[in-house]
């Protein structure tokens, strides 16, 4: 490693190199605590669009079960997780920087690995949900060669919104969650005076799911809809007193994340939308329907507008996210030395550019295949992520921590939860299949290839020190 490089490294506790960072970042405005749960929400939800299809295996009533037990037994735990390291060690890279001071560089460095490779992943899905939604406004807009130029702009400009700074990504994110969601509260509302008016049967909230043994899978889609916590902490020398917004943030998004998940599908269920109605999709069904005939056409197009903007504030949050990670490891000589390189907004500029060419790239990738392999990679992630909180508070029970997940035994018992789901979501997912191959094997291939790329890329990038 140069000299240049072990200055600018805060990932070894260097007080050097920690002020140097910092000094950076501190020219620039950082994200405030709104902004920063606004940009969080759309790393994780974007919406109540994609609960739909926990529905067909779990029914009603075991939706909402599974909307409610989640924020408590992964969700509560990932944000408390997040908050304690984020504002003990609240650098750029964020969970990279964590696992690599409790476990070393090799496994830091497969920690990047797991995020970025889940980002391909990943990143395809919001494209093409933007033009599935834009072309239910006009199915000419998407013919042909039409949908794919709009997946490409979408890319594009979300990589030209991220190079005007963080704070521009999170002022943004709180537009687009106001717009998004007002939609919603007018379709709630008409969903509770519908439920008034005609009381729904009870036989809504008992009917049989619509596909047999489906749970696992209803589990599945639940926990997709509520991960990506951690993907907030990559850019944290970017946000305004870290150790104090963080923990609020991740606290506040979390509890923000479950209402407009449960508010919603509990509303229609209310108003007795029957079952085999509400598939993917279905919201747009049921704003025509609840509203009555004047306003039903009006509300469904609205919604249907809400479906864009989910996927391009979810793209665009993410895109603040993941360019991050490729900007440290260059930093640290573990990938090429441009993708270190920032504009005078503090963006990795080569890095923006360099991700959003891989995510055009996996246009072609389709959501159903998606998700369990998706799952594994992120969990194997957030799985290192437990591992280093341990870790850290017995290696470093000095490190200060202005917020703490709780005595030792409870942050124990507290992180087994959501490593106990990741282990579930891969029994889950054991029968899917991609490329002719178990998904699972295709992810864990894919997870090994960073045990190989880590000596290659210290060999091809990392200098020895002056």
């Amino acid at each position: 490693m140069s000299a240049i490089s072990s200055l600018a490294d805060p990932l070894r506790g260097d007080p050097q190199g920690r002020l140097v960072v910092k000094i950076r970042s501190a020219r620039l405005p950082g994200l405030r605590l709104l902004p920063l749960i606004a940009a969080t929400y759309f790393m994780v939800a974007g919406g109540p669009y994609g609960i739909e299809d926990i529905l067909g295996g779990a029914g009603y009533r075991g939706a909402l079960l599974i909307l409610l037990i989640l924020p408590l037994v992964w969700t509560l735990p990932t944000t408390l997780m997040i908050g304690e390291l984020s504002s003990a060690l609240p650098e750029e890279g964020g969970f990279y920087v964590w696992v690599r001071r409790a476990l070393g560089p090799f496994w830091g460095y497969q920690e990047a690995w797991l995020s970025l490779t889940a980002s391909i992943f990943d990143m395809a899905i919001y494209p093409t949900l933007f033009t599935l939604y834009l072309a239910r406004l006009s199915p000419a807009l998407c013919a042909g060669w039409r949908g794919l130029a709009w997946e490409l702009l979408l890319i594009t400009g979300c990589c030209v919104w991220n190079l005007l700074g963080a704070p521009s990504v999170g002022r943004g994110s709180q537009w687009l969650f106001v717009l998004l969601l007002a939609p919603f509260a007018v379709l709630i509302g008409c969903a509770v005076a519908h439920g008034l008016q005609h009381p729904a049967p009870s036989t809504v909230w008992t009917a049989a799911p619509r596909e047999s043994g489906g749970f696992s899978v209803a589990v599945l889609v639940g926990l997709w809809n509520y991960m990506g916590w951690d993907n907030a902490s990559t850019f944290a020398q970017e946000v305004e007193d870290p150790p104090r917004t963080y923990p609020r943030a991740m606290l506040l998004a979390g509890a923000l994340v479950a209402v407009t998940y449960v508010l919603p599908m509990a509303a229609v269920a209310f108003a007795g939308m029957p079952l085999e109605q509400f598939t993917t999709g279905a919201w747009v069904v049921a704003a025509r329907s609840l509203a009555g005939p004047r306003g039903g056409p009006v509300l469904a197009l609205a919604v249907v507008a809400g479906g864009m903007l989910s996927a391009l504030g979810m793209f665009n949050a993410l895109t603040l996210s993941y360019t991050r990670l490729p900007m440290v490891l260059a930093e640290q000589g573990l990938l090429p030395r441009a993708l270190a390189r920032r504009n005078s907004k503090g963006v990795p500029v080569t890095a923006t550019v360099v991700c959003g060419v891989g995510w055009a790239l996996a246009l072609s990738f389709s959501y159903e295949r998606l998700i369990s392999v998706d799952l594994m990679l992120y969990g194997s992630s957030l799985v290192l992520e437990f591992v280093a909180l341990l870790v850290l508070r017995v290696r470093e029970p000095g490190l200060e921590r202005p917020f703490r997940m709780g005595p030792l035994p409870v942050a124990a018992a507290l992180s087994a939860l959501p490593v106990a789901l990741v282990g579930y979501a891969l029994w889950a997912a054991r029968d899917e299949r991609l490329l002719h191959m178990p998904a699972l094997l295709f992810g864990g291939l894919v997870a090994l290839a960073g045990a190989g790329a880590y000596p290659l890329a210290r060999r091809r990038w990392q200098q020895p020190s002056a």
